[in-house]
């Protein structure tokens, strides 16, 4: 008989650490334009530029190349010439090729509708598991896992300082699932403000502890308190 598997449980000091997120963002998360929208095409060309590039260049480059390639459907039926004309300066163009292939099989497999479950959107060109959870909890408002290098970093900081290689990276990704409580706007806030977070405050270069609104509920961050930092 095959083990039961169990649930994710969420780590200690959970509960503050989300309340206190989401009040920061609330208050302080950045006014980007993917997040005026739950156009699932539209966020999932936003995730496809925001792969190694500045969020600055792409808040120029989304909104052209969408009022270019409006829909799926459009992006399908261009030319790939004019998808890579389109992606000039942004760099690393086996994403716009990918992207270009992902429209196609949007509209000969899905009937040109993106997949809301992030194991279809797995299934996409281009599409890995940080991807597939974005698009699934900034489309579709699911209580989704999304983690990608700036969450990473906080949830390693704030729940598993000892987190390495490929078990660190397991455990990550259920601390992140287990932090989750309920689908709808509460999950795309959640992994907004996260992210938002090690983007602004838990940066690589230093962890600006003095500034962070979770440092309570942070094992990095309590331990500062405790050394009387």
């Amino acid at each position: 008989m095959p083990a039961k598997s169990t649930p994710n449980r969420p780590p200690e000091h959970a509960p503050e650490f989300r309340r206190r997120l989401l009040r920061w963002f609330r208050a302080h998360g950045r006014d980007l334009p993917w997040r005026r929208t739950r156009d699932p095409y539209a966020i999932l060309v936003s995730e496809f530029m925001l792969q190694q590039t500045q969020v600055s260049r792409v808040e120029s480059y989304w909104p052209r190349f969408l009022a270019r390639f409006p829909t799926v459907d459009a992006l399908a039926r261009a030319r790939p010439a004019a998808v890579r004309e389109s992606w000039q300066g942004l760099g690393y163009y086996r994403r716009a090729a990918n992207l270009h292939q992902l429209a196609r099989t949007v509209r000969d497999r899905h009937e040109g509708r993106i997949p809301a479950a992030p194991e279809a959107l797995r299934q996409l060109p281009g599409v890995g598991r940080y991807t597939a959870g974005a698009v699934a909890s900034f489309a579709f408002e699911r209580a989704e896992p999304a983690v990608d290098t700036n969450v990473a970093r906080v949830l390693r900081r704030a729940f598993h300082p000892r987190a390495r290689g490929a078990a660190g990276e397991h455990r990550l990704w259920n601390t992140a699932a287990a932090l989750h409580v309920r689908n709808g706007r509460s999950a795309w806030a959640f992994n907004q403000a996260i992210m938002e977070l090690g983007a602004l405050v838990c940066t690589a270069r230093i962890a600006k502890c003095g500034a962070c609104p979770v440092r309570p509920a942070c094992k990095t961050g309590r331990k500062g308190l405790r050394a009387g930092s």
